[in-house]
């Protein structure tokens, strides 16, 4: 027999208490069985609708939803969007296994998102498991700092190479490459332009919405300078500017404008992000930091809102020097798959704010980075030798493969970096000689390589300086000489290592179970001051025992 768990809630006089009573098999759909009550709250979304429209809305909404886990209403306003969660995830079909014989080149764009990591978080904080698409290993993987080599010749960045054996296949060995850009005080950047785009639609209209947004932009404005400059624009039913380019000395005015933002009504996102660009233009500063703060949950649904046109319109506008970061809030109906894709489009990054502890770290402790960008257009190509390695797989970046003939043409678009970011790639490799993931060729011929046995591969980085310009090219050839493996190398696989196994790729990483993975990031968590990596192998934890029947 289901048990009512009671919820106390602050009101203004003593404490609200709902009653929810599970009621799981029963099977119920009569209308009688939807929660009665005696006067409906004004919902502002259908304020402009006709009395007939209005009242056919209301029943739908007062229905009761097909779905075992129904989500409890906070606020009645707020009901046409919690009915039942609806993200949007894109499901992205694995890298295959390829043989060095026939495919010795691998070519892709670097990524320095970590929104991915950030909403796992969120669904294993929830009790649940993420589903597929919300997992993108490489995102997961680059959340955590690693100590890789600064450049010392000049370029944006310097490149760091380890091979180890694989914790998960005794018969094949991880090649991390890591690549760790200079960084730089926030007092030495470049002036700022900052435009501030902000979703207050009936669908932000939740504790983890457009209040989480409001504490974050406040976190932000701490930061600015007096040469910096901030406008505010937001959308719903329409867009309108809140805030002209202002002072960042102005900040009581600026925090002010913040605080007055309020929710409802439906979400005109593109509007809105046109009208973001033309502030920026207004507000433009040549040779700095140009960029548009995108804080939504992705949920468009007036206007412009098919996934196509909008990124095409974050292309179009990232040629006038204004990029676009995305900040990802809000659950049940997120888009992720729009937010990490438009802010690929318009050369920024893409980060989820489930905590004002993640906000801090985005807009405080690696604001360099988020703004600031050292180089344009990066992109890796890795050549394995056919005398060292017979076959390889790259570890995520599914949505960032590239043509080998791209890496040289300098039309082809590819990631940023910024500054002070570190970028993993892991490769897991099968060496000549070892049992693989193919069966031989009858006809294949034996590949022979004079006087470089000895290397396993080279790497090859090309991209643009931040200021433009032809790309330049790094080679850099990767040693096939095996070490202990760092801490760094043991904590980057046991991530990859959850992320596959998130995913339910146990073809690859064996017999492998969650609890071996918290046990290889517990010994290999090294110097953790931000206790990231301890997080970590609580989510793990957490994920195990989800996983238990």
């Amino acid at each position: 027999m289901s048990r009512p768990l009671l919820l106390l809630r602050p009101a203004a006089q003593g404490f609200t208490v709902t009653l929810l009573v599970a009621l799981a098999g029963c099977g119920l759909s009569s209308s009688r069985d939807a929660p009665q009550t005696s006067e409906a709250a004004p919902i502002p979304e259908l304020q402009s609708e006709p009395a007939h429209v209005q009242g056919a809305m209301i029943k739908r909404m007062a229905a009761p939803a097909p779905m075992a886990t129904r989500l409890v209403m906070r606020d009645s306003q707020a009901m046409a969007y919690r009915a039942e969660p609806r993200e949007q995830y894109k499901n992205l079909t694995d890298n295959p296994v390829y043989s060095v014989a026939q495919t010795p080149v691998s070519t892709f764009s670097v990524d320095v998102d970590t929104g991915s990591y950030a909403n796992v978080r969120r669904f294993l904080n929830q009790g649940r498991l993420p589903p597929e698409g919300a997992v993108r290993l490489e995102e997961m993987v680059n959340y955590f700092p690693y100590e890789y080599a600064l450049p010392t010749d000049g370029s944006p960045f310097g490149l760091t190479t380890e091979v180890a054996p694989s914790p998960w296949n005794p018969h094949t060995r991880l090649l991390r490459i890591g690549i760790k850009a200079s960084d730089r005080a926030v007092a030495d950047l470049a002036p700022a332009n900052l435009v501030f785009l902000v979703d207050v639609s009936g669908s932000m209209d939740r504790r983890e919405g457009l209040p989480m947004v409001k504490s974050t932009l406040k976190l932000l404005v701490d930061q600015l300078r007096d040469q910096d400059r901030v406008s505010l624009v937001v959308y719903a039913g329409e867009s309108r500017v809140v805030l002209k380019p202002t002072s960042g000395r102005d900040k009581v005015k600026i925090r002010n404008a913040i605080d007055q933002l309020t929710a409802g009504g439906s979400t005109a996102g593109a509007s809105g992000i046109e009208l973001a660009y033309q502030m920026a233009r207004e507000g433009f500063i040549d040779k700095g930091i140009n960029r548009i703060l995108l804080a939504t949950d992705g949920d468009f649904n007036v206007g412009i809102s098919d996934f196509d046109s909008l990124k095409q319109m974050a292309v179009d506008q990232r040629k006038s020097g204004v990029s676009l970061t995305t900040l990802g809030f809000g659950v049940d109906n997120y888009n992720e798959h729009l937010m990490e894709q438009l802010a690929d489009a318009g050369d920024g990054n893409y980060a989820y704010i489930d905590t004002l502890r993640e906000a801090r770290k985005v807009l405080v402790e690696q604001l360099s980075s988020t703004l600031a960008v050292v180089a344009r257009d990066v992109k890796l190509q890795v050549e394995f030798n056919p005398a060292q390695v017979s076959e390889y797989r790259l570890l995520g970046y599914e949505n960032r493969a590239l043509k080998r003939e791209d890496f040289n043409n300098d039309k082809v678009d590819a990631g940023e970096i910024g500054a002070g970011h570190t970028v993993t790639a892991l490769y897991e490799i099968v060496p000549k000689g070892e049992k693989g993931w193919l069966e031989p060729l009858r006809y294949a011929s034996a590949a022979t390589v004079e006087g470089k046995t000895a290397e396993l591969a080279m790497l090859r980085v090309r991209y643009k300086p931040a200021e433009g310009g032809s790309s330049r090219l790094i080679e850099h050839p990767i040693s096939s000489e095996q070490k202990n493996a760092s801490d760094d190398l043991r904590f980057s696989a046991a991530v990859a290592a959850f992320a596959q196994q998130l995913k339910g790729e146990g073809r690859y990483t064996g017999n492998m179970s969650l609890k071996d993975t918290a046990a290889l990031a517990r010994s290999a968590r090294g110097d953790d001051p931000f206790g990231l990596r301890n997080e970590f192998v609580q989510l793990v934890e957490l994920a195990q025992s989800l996983s238990k029947p």
